[in-house]
């Protein structure tokens, strides 16, 4: 009896000494070699959990004497480690190598567009992992996550939700390619992105990769800043989902849900999410009605071919600010800073004059194929049907801020109940103001396609296929007659004297047509500490475009021809390990750009540019990295060199018509240094930084350029007095610092601080025609704290996540965009301000 005591007492004192043991390490993604932020670490038969940090460290205390952990993320195999104390309260696993699912979208995927690799890949990039977009984001716009990251500025235009424009080492959204998946979405005409149409894929991102400069695209695709890669979740492999809910200021509500099959025993499984956005944002009467949709289902048809079906898609509408304003108008308007005068009442009801509403959907079918073990084949044929566009006025323009017949007062909203009785009261002369919208619907098919192979240990060779075709068709509809009876359009040739109704078109309507062939072969070797790749791609762009309003149906001249530019393109680069710590890398490239759709056709007709050329850029980047247990650090220096901007100019011709003109020989240099780095200061602190310092600036004077009208008629010179000026539109100089503190192995907090300076207000540089031109506006620098917290905890046995964002803490007034005026002082800037503080609570609760 005396023994089974002694062993009841010495059973429940072990009990005792474990029932605070604690377990420690760091999960890590096998193919990056980086830390997996959120990923889930569970004790087998338990409901205890938690999740990793942004450093993918864990801390996970448990009763057990010894089990088995169960370490589970998107898109990799789940992975199961047994642990014992054997007599101590504290084990430390080390690191868990988490490997990719064969079976998983974003996996393959990256085998097919190529993410860089961490001390292989030799170019400058920063990626942000799905823990940071869920934690961080927010009512933000999307790419507003990317804030922080090295020679990146972020702005929200007029404020709108998805008006965000993302600019990159100084160039614009059309200078830097942008792929989901692999598959490009930067516009096929005009080179841009707009990010209302993918406002979405925030719920389903798991990795944002930035690359700047030339970056290691396996595309033909030329981007000059960068290019930004964004992967999407893959169909999940164990069965389950969570539900979400987001709410904030200004009556910002988000909701939904993402629900998974799981991997069935068919090899089958699915993936589904959907999302509703709600309210307004931060500038008066930019209201929000917004779905995300996001599906995805794979089939493993055997060991070697897998056929993975990914669809997504955000049908938006969104209230607008279009005009930007002068200093003063802000400081004397009662909205301040909100203040927007492109929205009014009609019949009590909010009329949003400037709006958006797009819905631009894609979908794609990737087959992947295992030839041998040397060989893989993957393919992607994707399609887009893209509708929407931009609400306006047509007509008498009755909408200025100092038309006090329409406004109370100033800058208050348009009263158009007034526009509408003078409408009704003009009767069989019809309406002298109405409201259009301008369209631009599209369809976009393309096709990629990838074959590896190893041609020794050392050496693999990767080449493939770049095919697409795109349709624009762009017109104007008229959307509300205001009270009136019809509208007199007199626009189209083939129907002079219009008498429009709500719904037909007016203004312009034409068709664009965009065909690109592209083809690349990459050679990449690696052994022991050196890693190089070589890469050639060539590409055809051809321009056609139809026009039904400026030409009669007979006209032979409605329809061009094909317009086609080659551009070529050759880059190399290398990395060096130096030892276990250091890294230096080198990269160099020339490439050719085609000109956009309307530098080949001129003044919005078949008016064909023949002096239109292709850009040509030379790019040069050296960098160094640092790596230890508790500092990683990032260091590049980089010079482009933009030959033969494609800029036009307005003119006019001897009978007072006006026409648009090219203007070659235009040249800018944008280079600059930037340093990035995150520090492990203990187990429960980490700090991020970075600095980015840019000197961008036009590179030559262009003088004595003779300018011909469309008919060959000398009409005039140009000089362009440019030289040394600095590039505008863009922070050149921008500071970031940031942490982030475990309070508790439950709960995080984190604090970030972002500076912008040296913003010059964006100009047209064919202005600038005399030798004693100056520098554009130089904005006021401004600097940005953000607060966040993250709480992880059990809700009725499932694991739940709360987290709040407060951003603009100290509710800074600050210019965001500016646009250049007379004198090149403050006092005749255009612009926009940026949102002063806001916030969001938002929970998430995975079942």
């Amino acid at each position: 009896m005396k023994q089974k005591y002694l062993a009841m007492v010495a059973f429940f004192v072990t009990a005792i000494a474990f029932s605070q043991g604690t377990i420690t390490g760091s999960v890590i993604d096998g193919d990056l070699d980086e830390p997996l932020p959120g990923a889930t670490v569970m004790v087998i038969g338990t409901t205890n959990g938690v999740t990793t940090n942004f450093d993918g460290d864990f801390n996970i205390e448990v009763e057990e004497a010894s089990g088995t952990l169960r370490f589970s993320y998107i898109g990799f195999k789940t992975k199961d480690v047994e642990f014992t104390f054997s007599g101590n309260t504290a084990v430390n696993l080390g690191k868990i190598i988490m490997e990719a699912d064969a079976s998983a979208l974003d996996e393959v995927v990256v085998s097919s567009f190529s993410l860089a690799i961490d001390r292989k890949t030799p170019v400058a990039v920063s990626t942000i992992k799905a823990a940071i977009i869920e934690n961080k984001l927010g009512s933000q716009e999307f790419p507003e996550i990317l804030k922080s990251t090295p020679g990146v500025y972020v702005t929200r235009g007029g404020g709108g939700f998805g008006d965000a424009e993302l600019r990159l080492r100084g160039f614009n959204s059309e200078n830097v390619a942008v792929a989901i998946n692999g598959i490009p979405v930067n516009d096929m005409e005009n080179g841009r992105v707009f990010w209302s149409n993918w406002a979405g894929l925030s719920d389903v991102t798991r990795t944002i990769q930035v690359q700047r400069g030339l970056g290691a695209s396996k595309l033909a695709v030329p981007s000059i800043g960068g290019t930004m890669n964004i992967v999407t979740k893959s169909t999940d492999v164990e069965k389950g989902g969570n539900v979400i809910m987001t709410t904030g200021n200004n009556g910002y509500t988000k909701y939904g849900f993402t629900l998974s099959t799981g991997l069935m025993e068919n090899d089958w499984a699915a993936t589904v999410s959907l999302s509703r956005t709600t309210g307004q944002q931060f500038v008066d009467a930019t209201t929000i009605d917004a779905y995300s949709y996001f599906v995805n289902i794979s089939k493993q048809l055997n060991d070697n071919h897998q056929l993975v079906f990914t669809g997504f898609g955000a049908p938006q509408r969104h209230g607008q600010r279009q005009n930007r304003l002068l200093i003063d108008d802000f400081r004397r308007s009662e909205r301040g800073i909100r203040t927007n005068i492109d929205y009014g009442y009609r019949n009590g009801q909010l009329v949003n004059i400037e709006d958006n509403f797009y819905h631009k959907p894609q979908l794609a079918l990737n087959h992947y194929w295992t030839i041998s073990e040397k060989s893989k084949l993957a393919t992607s044929a994707y399609v887009s049907f893209g509708t929407g566009g931009g609400g306006g006025v047509r007509g008498v323009n009755k909408f200025g801020k100092s038309n006090l017949n329409y406004r109370d007062t100033e800058f208050a909203p348009v009263n158009l109940d007034v526009i509408a009785e003078e409408n009704i009261a003009l009767g069989a002369l019809g309406s002298e103001t109405i409201l259009r919208a301008s369209r631009n619907n599209h369809k976009w098919l393309g096709v990629l396609s990838t074959y590896t192979t190893k041609l020794s240990e050392n050496i693999d060779l990767i080449g493939g296929i770049d095919l697409r075709t795109y349709k624009g068709s762009h017109f104007t509809d008229l959307t509300d007659l205001l009270g009136g009876q019809f509208f007199v359009d007199n626009s189209n040739v083939n129907n002079p004297n219009n008498i429009a109704k709500v719904g037909d078109k007016i203004a312009y309507d034409d068709d664009g047509f965009t065909r690109w062939t592209g083809a690349f072969l990459q050679a990449e070797y690696s052994k022991n500490n050196l890693s190089a790749f070589l890469s050639l791609a060539g590409s055809n762009t051809s321009y056609k475009r139809i026009d039904y309003f400026n030409y009669l149906d007979s006209d032979p001249l409605r329809e061009t021809d094909w317009i086609n530019f080659f551009g070529y393109s050759g880059k190399g680069g290398a990395n060096y390990n130096l030892d276990e710590h250091n890294k230096i890398f080198a990269n160099v490239g020339y490439f050719e750009r085609a000109p956009f759709n309307n530098a080949v056709f001129l003044n919005f007709r078949n008016d064909i540019n023949e002096e239109a050329e292709n850009q040509k850029i030379f790019s040069v980047e050296f960098g160094y990295g640092y790596r230890n247990d508790k500092l990683k650090l990032d260091l590049n220096l980089y010079r482009t060199q933009w030959n033969d901007r494609t800029l036009t100019r307005r003119f006019q011709n001897p009978d007072n018509t006006q026409f648009i003109a090219n203007i070659l020989g235009v040249n800018a240099l944008h280079q600059g240094i930037e340093l990035e780095g995150q520090y492990n200061a203990s187990d429960r602190l980490t700090i991020t930084g970075m600095v980015s310092i840019g000197d961008w600036q036009w590179a030559n004077d262009v003088t004595d350029v003779q300018i011909f009208n469309e008919e060959q008629q000398l009409v005039g010179e140009v000089d362009l007095f440019i030289d040394g000026l600095k590039v505008g539109n863009s922070a050149q100089t921008t500071f970031a610092i940031g942490a982030n503190y475990e309070i508790l192995p439950t709960t995080d907090l984190r604090v970030d601080f972002n500076f912008a300076g040296d913003y010059y207000a964006d100009y047209d540089p064919t202005s600038r025609g005399t030798d004693t031109d100056i520098q554009a506006w130089k904005q006021p620098d401004y600097g940005l704290v953000d607060l966040g917290l993250t709480h992880r905890f059990d809700f009725a046995g499932l694991n739940a996540t709360l987290r709040a964002n407060v951003n603009n803490v100290f509710n800074t007034e600050y210019i965001s965009d500016a646009r250049d005026g007379n004198g090149s002082v403050a006092e005749t800037a255009l612009v926009y301000f940026g949102p002063g503080r806001t916030y969001t609570i938002g929970a998430k609760i995975n079942f």
